[in-house]
């Protein structure tokens, strides 16, 4: 846009004003009350001093806000300033709304920019102010032709961010930024704000309509604005990437302008660099697309170019500024290839490995950073030139393990963990086991982990690996987590075929021989001295009986949990070694009163086993049985939990398809499904975005003069409905808890021990609007809940339009046992009714219960000993019970989280076992779980369902459950 240049020996008055006049001349020049204001609350002695003066500054504003006399515009202007002044300092500033809302109302700009500064800081979203204000801020963006009215709009918009005036105005915003008149100021302004809302209601544009207008966009030639539309274009495609597509071709084409023709206005040129923040952001966009090289199309040839281009020209810079602003761009181009990964041009990598093997090597910590960290990203790509290439920069990564910074040590340890395979494998893990010496506190839980990963991944021998991890548990372990050394009982156990338990006992008899062996490693060699000290005790100096004195004289030193293994190792000793069992028999008599519950009952029960006979005891204390296999690593699973929790969920950047996390595929590092739209209603036509312009904005529905109409109440649903949907959401992970002509509540439930997350979506299935909807949660003393709400339905209530979603996420806890279902009432009104439904939330006992697995024995000795804690019921259903029946009991057993015990049932039987998770704790800080068990009898139409747990108030909540899902079958 070309500006008229004014002659500066023209009179004032025909000067053009300017189009923005700055906000410190707006305050210091217009309001002298705000400024011996703001002096006096700076000369303020003491806190107490300051607070008096701001009380008695906001008793006098309120007293003329309520005055009967009309305020002049120099006195709004100074007292709104005076609320927004002290709000900052932050005082409760609680009144003033009015005058807001009629200084952004105002036809002086002084006014409105008052008015819409102290909206943005004083209104927040969902005040019910904000109904009153959405008419003028409307009529500023379509209504107006003034740029700075039209700017400042869009502005508060983007900063006040609230779901209903999103939902309001998006249409408006949408106009402004296509509008063929707008400039490119107000432009620029208009595209971020659209960008702020579609993070908030991501599905208010359809994306395949408003495609044509980004590609009109994307040929502007300013360049603030292809910025700021390559901003909004990155926003719509993480959320729509097929819809977008077709702008590739305009994005190279920009690229290609800049990188290779170098084509751009000297104000956009950064220490001779022709607009670096549009390039990171069209290569940015690019990566949303990793099949762009195999295409095919033409433009891929011109995106080598650019590519090669950057690699080939970035140098370092005498200019800080040039330098980073290069190496940024460098960065995320470098950041481009490896996203096509293997389907993209290897010359380019090769290049780009090239210059991060020089990166890496220099002083600067941050390009060491990001060359190592884009290295590691670059080195899990199936490419064996790229691995073999980056082993050689092995001792460079190695060396950057001593790097000062600790975000360098972090990058390095990656890279390393990344680059390792089979032939590198001990040199590696040796190197890092050196270092782990010397590390600080911050990495070495890290450090641990992937050590562990790695010596069991490439292990060249089962023995390699067992004494890898004995020297992490030595030399580090504090920071050794249970799982690392599970693996290694798992491993040991498995590997019954060569000499590997014979060689572990060993091991682990000499390491435990010494007094200062660390509780790690009491607990692996209790458990496997336990297991297999048989084969090494008729060796000289380690009979059955100084493998006791090994391990007993370490019981005085660690916690009741390695007390424990080590009791079971002490119950085994005693079954196969007889001339130790008048050692044992004092402990487990002296054990029988512990305070810890755990060690009291293994106590007894071990005691007891001796006078059962020995062909009873030689059963119970066999050899334990090989682990299962086919489970996923508890130690990848830890690794994929630092992925995740580590990785950034920004708009602006893409999930790495290559990542560790990914390439396993754990439940952990996978994206969670979208949520289904449970309010099913005909698609609305999205309106025209070029059209309507000079429509007036919608008048109000009645006025406030209107008597008020009588309503009637409705307060109950259809029962029947209600508790099927009930009884289907307590084996099922999502569906529908309520719904009749008017709403419909749906439910998303995931459940891992004594912890749940529960998303609630209440749609608004009718023609009219709700008012003060609400979703009434009682607190209960069971539950520990904490609630995120954005629109407000569990405060104060909220506005909910046909067709429009509220949701809730409740995060819940299980703190002590419980039999009832917490409840949840949707009340709301409409014109004519209010409308309430007492419901209940499907949190139940088995919602906390994961499945056990045990044999006919151990389930019938458990269900006699919790006889006395029985709750049973006999429930008549609609059929009578046949064998396909009985297969959908089995399935809803299964679905309630309950392990089955196949030797128990008859046809007409089904049972099953569980624990219940809390959150509570016992004396020692271990989480408290109840034992649970179930049995379904089945004759003619009835079922006849018993559960037996260790709490009766459990005991009847199981039960309660079982029999509503039964009746719902």
């Amino acid at each position: 846009m070309q500006y008229p240049v004014v002659d500066p020996n023209r009179p004032t008055l025909t000067s053009p004003a300017p189009l923005y006049r700055p906000l410190y001349l707006s305050i210091t020049s217009t309001a002298r009350g705000l400024q011996n204001f703001i002096s006096d609350l700076r000369n303020a002695k003491s806190k107490e001093d300051e607070s008096k003066r701001v009380s008695k500054e906001l008793a006098n504003i309120r007293s003329k806000f309520t005055a009967s006399g009309s305020l002049s515009s120099y006195q709004k202007k100074k007292y709104v300033w005076k609320l927004v002044y002290a709000f900052m300092l932050g005082y409760d500033v609680d009144f003033g709304h009015a005058e807001v809302v009629s200084l952004v109302g105002s036809a002086k700009y002084s006014e409105k920019q008052v008015g819409y500064v102290a909206m943005s800081l004083l209104l927040k979203a969902g005040d019910s102010m904000m109904n009153m204000i959405v008419n003028s801020i409307r009529n500023d963006l379509v209504g107006s032709y003034d740029d700075a009215a039209t700017s400042l709009a869009l502005t508060s918009i983007a900063n006040v961010s609230g779901i209903e005036l999103m939902q309001a105005l998006h249409v408006e915003v949408q106009r402004v930024l296509v509008s063929p008149n707008a400039t490119p100021a107000v432009r620029k302004k208009a595209a971020l704000c659209l960008l702020r809302l579609i993070r908030q209601l991501p599905d208010s544009i359809a994306s395949a309509d408003f495609a044509p207008h980004i590609s009109n966009l994307l040929q502007d030639r300013h360049m603030g604005v292809l910025t700021s539309t390559m901003s909004l274009l990155i926003g719509l495609t993480s959320k729509h990437e097929q819809e977008y597509e077709t702008m590739i071709p305009y994005a190279i084409h920009i690229l290609s302008t800049l990188v290779l023709k170098k084509s751009v206005s000297p104000d956009y040129l950064y220490y001779r660099t022709p607009s670096p923040w549009l390039q990171i952001k069209l290569l940015r966009f690019l990566q949303y697309y990793p099949e762009l090289m195999a295409s095919g199309q033409a433009y891929v040839a011109t995106l080598k170019q650019c590519l090669a281009r950057i690699l080939n020209d970035t140098d370092v810079s005498d200019s800080i500024n040039k330098s980073n602003a290069d190496h940024a761009v460098l960065f995320e181009a470098i950041s481009t290839i490896v996203v096509f990964g293997d389907s993209g041009d290897e010359d380019l990598q090769l290049a780009a490995m090239r210059l991060l093997g020089k990166f890496i090597s220099v002083r600067e910590p941050n390009i060491r950073y990001l060359g190592l960290m884009t290295m590691s990203r670059l080195a899990v790509l199936h490419n064996n030139t790229n691995k073999e290439q980056i082993k050689t920069f092995q001792s460079v990564v190695v060396h950057s393990l001593k790097d000062a910074d600790i975000s360098v040590r972090r990058r390095a340890l990656d890279l390393l963990f990344v680059m390792c395979d089979q032939t590198n494998a001990e040199s590696i893990v040796d190197e890092l086991i050196t270092y782990l010496v010397a590390a600080d506190a911050g990495i070495r839980e890290q450090m641990v982990l992937k050590i562990a990963v790695l010596a069991e991944k490439f292990a060249t021998s089962k023995k390699w690996y067992v004494d890898t991890i004995l020297k992490l548990i030595s030399i580090s372990g504090d920071q050794v987590s249970d799982s690392i050394w599970h693996r290694v009982i798992v491993i040991v156990t498995n590997n019954s075929d060569d000499d590997l338990q014979q060689y572990v006992a060993t091991t682990m008899f000499d390491v435990c021989s010494s007094k200062n062996a660390h509780v790690k490693a009491v607990a692996v060699g209790s458990y496997v001295l336990g297991e297999f000290g048989f084969l090494i005790a008729e060796e000289a100096g380690k009979s059955g009986e100084v493998q006791f004195q090994v391990l007993h004289q370490h019981w005085p030193l660690i916690d009741a949990n390695t007390q424990g293994i080590m009791l079971t190792a002490f119950a085994k000793m005693y079954n196969l070694y007889e001339e130790i069992r008048p050692i044992i028999d004092p402990i487990f008599a002296k054990l029988k009163t512990s305070v810890d519950v755990e060690l009291q009952q293994r106590s007894n029960e071990y005691r007891i086993l001796g006078s059962l006979g020995p062909e009873i005891m030689e059963d119970i204390l066999r050899e334990m049985p090989a682990f299962d296999t086919q489970k996923v690593s508890t130690l990848e699973i830890a690794l994929d939990q630092e992925h995740s929790d580590t990785h950034d969920v920004n708009v602006f950047k893409k999930k790495d398809p290559n990542s560790p996390a990914s390439k396993r595929g754990s439940k952990t590092a996978q994206q969670e499904p979208e949520p289904e739209i449970l309010v099913q209603a005909e698609p609305e036509p999205e309106p025209d975005l070029l059209d309507g312009f000079d429509d007036p904005p919608p008048a109000p529905i009645g006025g406030f003069d209107d008597p008020p109409l009588s309503k009637q109440a409705v307060t109950v649903g259809d029962p029947a409905a209600v508790a099927s949907s009930f009884a289907k959401l307590l084996s099922t992970p999502q569906g529908v808890l309520f719904q009749n002509e008017y709403v419909q509540v749906g439910v998303k439930q995931e459940f891992r021990g004594s912890q749940g997350r529960i998303q609630l979506f209440a749609g608004n299935m009718g023609a009219e609007s709700f008012t003060n909807f609400k979703l009434d949660m009682p607190q209960v003393p069971y539950l520990r809940t904490t609630v995120q709400d954005e629109m407000g339905a569990t405060g104060a209530g909220c506005t909910l339009a046909p067709k429009q979603q509220a949701r809730v996420m409740i995060m819940a806890e299980a703190i002590a046992p419980y039999c009832e279902a917490p409840g949840l009432t949707v009340t709301f009104e409409t014109s004519t009714t209010t409308h309430s439904y007492p419901l209940k939330l499907p949190i139940v006992p088995t919602s906390f219960t994961e499945p056990v697995t045990v044999d006919k024995a151990a389930f019938m000795g458990r269900w006699g000993q919790l006889a006395a804690k029985e709750s049973q019921e006999i429930i008549t259903v609609s059929r009578t019970v046949d064998p396909a029946m009985m297969q959908q009991v089995a399935a809803l057993l299964t679905g309630l989280k309950y392990g089955r015990c196949q030797e128990v049932d008859s046809p007409t039987t089904c049972s099953g076992c569980g624990t219940m998770k809390t959150g509570a704790k016992d004396g020692q800080g271990n989480p408290i779980s109840v034992g649970c068990l179930v049995r379904i009898e089945a004759n003619g139409d009835k079922f006849r369902v018993t559960a037996r747990t260790l709490h009766p108030v459990v005991s009847q909540g199981v039960k309660e459950t079982f029999c509503k899902v039964l009746k719902a079958l």
